[in-house]
């Protein structure tokens, strides 16, 4: 069993780029892990769920959910009715959740709701901009510490949001390429 770790933007542009950019991160995953997976997700909106619905559609795959914030509270993050019910759904299908303990604010608990992926996951799937994260526990922050953790990792290159804004941007021609960090060599290097 191999535990496939989730991290990576809310805000994303051209979705179908990275649906095919998570296409090539998926037959890499199953070249170097053919045994179970489990993917371990906080079910955010944007890359959490993108990931989430790809790798669960290779059957007998899992999922283990990591919430930052109790069920009812994390809900009212969503922008809209049909993310809530999105949320619900793949919740009612995880075979584990597990809720962080409570934080003093926000930031913190999806901090350390980020920290728990990893510290679950064998191998992270980062949908990721390149840059510093924009706020406490963001994605640059989780694919720095899996680095140093030297955690086999797929990159899939993506635009994130204007600072302070929901305004999605992307990387143009980078959008959706995929790296590969510390996979086993019989995999090869560096894809698309």
């Amino acid at each position: 069993m191999v535990r496939i770790g989730v991290s990576g933007h809310r805000v994303l542009a051209e979705v179908e780029k990275l649906k095919a950019g998570l296409d090539v991160v998926a037959h890499r995953l199953e070249e170097a892990f053919p045994e179970t997976w489990v993917v371990v997700s906080a079910l955010a909106e944007g890359a959490d769920r993108l990931v989430a619905h790809r790798l669960l559609a290779r059957e007998g795959t899992r999922l283990m959910a990591v919430l930052p914030l109790s069920r009812q509270d994390y809900e009212t993050d969503f922008t809209t009715a049909a993310s809530g019910a999105e949320f619900e759904d793949l919740l009612d299908n995880a075979d584990d959740v597990m809720e962080v303990l409570p934080q003093p604010g926000r930031d913190q608990a999806y901090e350390v709701a980020g920290q728990a992926v990893l510290e679950a996951a064998d191998v992270l799937v980062a949908l990721w901009d390149g840059q510093i994260p924009q706020g406490r526990g963001g994605t640059g922050g989780i694919v720095a510490e899996a680095r140093a953790r030297k955690m086999p990792m797929a990159w899939v290159h993506t635009g994130n949001r204007r600072p302070g804004t929901s305004e999605p941007t992307t990387l143009g021609r980078e959008q959706g390429r995929v790296t590969f960090e510390g996979f086993p060599q019989s995999c090869g290097g560096a894809a698309r």
